[in-house]
């Protein structure tokens, strides 16, 4: 099979990364090699889209316990001998496949790093994001990914009420 340029778009690699994958091989990937590229280069794994938006959030200060990147999640004092940590996590492509486990899974991975970091989460925040309500697509992932990001969560109730007939 000839790996090419579309075959990379096929992949969601943009061309400007085929041709570092490219430059950096020294050759042009065979497709098992480009597949490697484009999972390790997703969004889900490098957050290659929303990188630029995370850097702007705060990472030094008297009140970083521990700084984001150094650890599983960032630790903030809060004062009172509190501290509260947060972690981000994208799971855009998993959802997009299977979207209960996708979003599940997702919440469950911010979760297991708040724990790592000896925290008790009291609260979560879900951001899901969808693209056009429209669009019957999107419609198919509302729902059960809004099921699998509150498994076991009161919050379950309230989305039920706030999206209920989808």
């Amino acid at each position: 099979m000839d790996v090419t340029v579309k075959t990379a778009q096929q992949l969601r690699l943009t061309e400007e990364e085929f041709e570092l994958i490219k430059q950096k091989l020294g050759r042009t990937p065979n497709f098992n090699e480009l597949c490697a590229f484009s999972g390790m280069w997703s969004e889900h794994c490098s957050y290659k889209n929303s990188i630029k938006w995370l850097k702007t959030l705060p990472r030094e200060g008297g009140r970083m316990l521990v700084k984001a990147g150094e650890e599983n999640a960032g630790l903030m004092d809060i004062g009172d001998n509190l501290g509260v940590v947060f972690k981000i996590e994208s799971h855009n492509h998993p959802s997009a496949i299977e979207p209960f486990q996708g979003a599940a899974t997702g919440v469950g991975g911010i979760h297991r790093d708040i724990f790592t970091m000896g925290a008790r989460p009291i609260a979560a925040l879900n951001s899901l994001r969808f693209g056009k309500l429209e669009e019957e697509k999107t419609r198919h992932l509302l729902a059960p990914s809004c099921g699998g990001s509150t498994r076991h969560r009161p919050l379950r109730q309230l989305l039920r009420r706030t999206y209920s007939g989808w």
